[in-house]
């Protein structure tokens, strides 16, 4: 069985990685270019994998590209996993192999299809989410579930934690199931429609703290976009403030502390105290 595997994400890397430990191993490996992936959060290189393994490795920009498929096609391959990659896969890349493509996406699907899968959990304050594979079609993260595993979220879960954890899932669940995928015994079940739900995607600007929002949603995102994440931010006279961790929320309107502007910050019920920030001077 020929595979080959898409990723530019730490994510994605762990699921290689994990390929080898079963005993498995892959024929074909394409990542985005470089000077495209140093804005992507948790982006990793392929390079030294790809070399200490003997794994073809293809750069693109736009994974159905004519370039890109070709590529595919000329590998010859069974399946190829998609993992951590934000471009839908259109038809013709889904029909570049013989039996299909197959994604890893960190919801229990279908609640969280769609964007940014580890901030909205933080955000939503669910108490789990989990890991699923599944087999791609040409929606969003609907196709037929092959495998699930579930994880455990903590009530002061941060961005960088909960990616550790799902990276760890990831992993462990393709090394739990790559014998049944070796030896041609998935049987993916199609997805509940009844319970899906789509989360919409994010950009660095929605992690801009606002003094009316309640100082609980307001703790939850500085946990939700940190590391590996831009981070939450607020503006001040001095440039943009990074907040990257803080105190528990004090649900009071409280006082301002001398000398701790830069630290304390107030919102509609409540204020927190910064723990962790970084500041960047205005040009």
């Amino acid at each position: 069985m020929r595979i080959g595997f898409v990723t530019c994400v730490r994510l994605g890397l762990s699921c290689m990685e994990a390929i080898y430990r079963a005993g498995g191993r892959l024929d074909f490996a394409m990542t985005l270019r470089d000077d495209l992936a140093l804005a992507k959060s948790g982006r990793v290189r392929l390079d030294d994998f790809c070399a200490t393994h003997a794994v073809p490795l293809q750069k693109i920009a736009n994974i159905n590209d004519a370039e890109a498929i070709a590529a595919v096609r000329e590998m010859d391959l069974d399946w190829l996993f998609v993992v951590g990659w934000s471009q839908l896969a259109k038809a013709d890349l889904l029909a570049s192999t013989r039996r299909g493509l197959l994604g890893m996406h960190p919801t229990l699907l279908p609640v969280g299809r769609g964007r940014a899968p580890i901030p909205w959990v933080i955000l939503l304050g669910l108490p789990q989410t989990g890991v699923t594979l599944f087999q791609m079609d040409l929606g969003v993260d609907s196709g037929p579930i092959i495998a699930q595993t579930t994880i455990a979220v903590g009530p002061r879960e941060t961005a960088t934690d909960l990616y550790a954890k799902v990276a760890d899932a990831h992993a462990a669940l393709l090394r739990d199931h790559w014998q049944a995928f070796v030896d041609d015994r998935l049987q993916p079940q199609a997805q509940d429609e009844r319970r899906a739900t789509v989360w919409l995607s994010r950009k660095p600007d929605d992690g801009q703290l606002l003094t009316d929002m309640s100082v609980v949603y307001a703790e939850r995102l500085i946990r939700a976009v940190t590391h590996p994440y831009p981070g939450a931010f607020v503006s001040t006279p001095a440039g943009r403030l990074t907040v990257w961790s803080s105190g528990a929320p004090m649900e009071d309107l409280g006082g301002a502390v001398e000398g701790s502007a830069v630290r304390r910050l107030h919102f509609r019920d409540g204020w927190l105290d910064a723990t962790e920030w970084s500041i960047a001077a205005l040009l």
